[in-house]
């Protein structure tokens, strides 16, 4: 089973990096949205300092989300996603691959970029490896919350308005505690958010294939 996966696996970082869903739109568009918000709130650094955090993590959640309305589309506009369908690989195995590559496309590189970025908004240094480290367990989830949307969306097109407006409230537990684990304040610290930003990551990894799976042969039927 694990050599079809990984023959899927490269399919999906081929095809992504060949229709320019890779990490160089993700992290354009990551740097606009940083550049862009000290502009709207003034050269305050030590304001920047502070919610430094909270900005990178939005742009993270709004990077993430380009490219997932095209998850599964591409593949049902083709036919190929009948075909994986009825393989005898399970279909939450398929999802799941589709979203590992997504993430190793579009959240992999944020991560890597992050720090450069939060130099740009005046963040503490010793802040920067709680970043790191919210952003490498964080970002999966997104990804994976966005793949049930996409699930969802897959027969419509334009979908992604429809996408953003499903999952986004779903990202909100994992904005929430991405962004108090990055910000390691003396009140709250950085394990118990970090802690429970790693459960509601590895629950997305167990639920998010599945409802995604259920989606499509419910909407593929």
């Amino acid at each position: 089973m694990l050599t079809p996966l990984m023959a899927l696996l490269r399919r999906e970082l081929a095809v992504g990096r060949r229709i320019g869903g890779g990490a160089s739109f993700g992290v354009i568009f990551f740097l606009s949205l940083v550049v862009l918000i000290p502009f709207a709130i003034g050269p305050d650094l030590a304001l920047l300092a502070r919610i430094a955090p909270a900005i990178l993590w939005i742009a993270s959640l709004l990077s993430s989300l380009l490219g997932l309305d095209r998850l599964f589309q591409a593949d049902h506009e083709d036919g190929s996603l009948d075909l994986l369908r009825t393989s005898r690989t399970p279909l939450e195995l398929i999802v799941l691959v589709k979203c590992a590559a997504h993430w190793l496309l579009c959240g992999l590189p944020l991560v890597v970029a992050a720090p450069l970025f939060g130099l740009m908004l005046a963040l503490p240094g010793p802040q920067v490896p709680p970043l790191i480290l919210s952003l490498l367990v964080g970002t999966p989830a997104l990804t994976l919350i966005g793949a049930i949307g996409a699930a969802l969306t897959v027969s419509l097109r334009r979908g992604g308005l429809l996408l953003s407006i499903l999952i986004l409230p779903l990202c909100i537990p994992v904005l929430i505690f991405g962004v108090s684990s990055a910000a390691n304040d003396a009140m709250v610290g950085f394990k118990t958010p970090f802690l429970i930003l790693c459960a509601l990551t590895l629950i997305a990894l167990v639920g998010a294939p599945i409802a995604a799976a259920a989606a499509l042969r419910q909407l593929l039927d």
